[in-house]
């Protein structure tokens, strides 16, 4: 898993305490854990795009893909925007969190390792 640049804004450790609690092997972790991390990509670029004026779009996505670890990233959103993405971000991650662990806690989330067992 590479860095990107907004990765210290969200939190997942209960995530990890549940993926943790429910995963049974080490396959089914990496599984899940591949799962939440797209989940909260797509989230986290809708919020950024969803702040960010359409006309940006292009521009923007075309510096993620070349630099995605970049945090001048915030910088670059910020000017563009005219608010504080970061807040928005942290926000998203929070309600994405509590969807997730509810999710992993109802098996709506699942490892295609864990399904190829039965």
């Amino acid at each position: 898993m590479s860095k990107i640049f907004y990765d210290d804004l969200i939190d997942l450790s209960k995530v990890e305490r549940k993926i943790r609690k429910i995963a049974k092997t080490e396959e089914e972790r990496s599984e899940l854990w591949k799962v939440v991390d797209e989940i909260v990509h797509h989230r986290v670029m809708g919020c950024i795009l969803g702040k960010l004026p359409g006309k940006d779009h292009g521009e923007f996505l075309e510096r993620f893909h070349e630099r995605p670890h970049d945090e001048g990233l915030f910088d670059y959103l910020k000017d563009k925007a005219k608010e504080d993405i970061k807040f928005f971000i942290k926000e998203e991650a929070i309600k994405l969190g509590f969807e997730l662990l509810d999710e992993l806690h109802s098996g709506l989330i699942k490892s295609s390792a864990g399904s190829k067992r039965k």
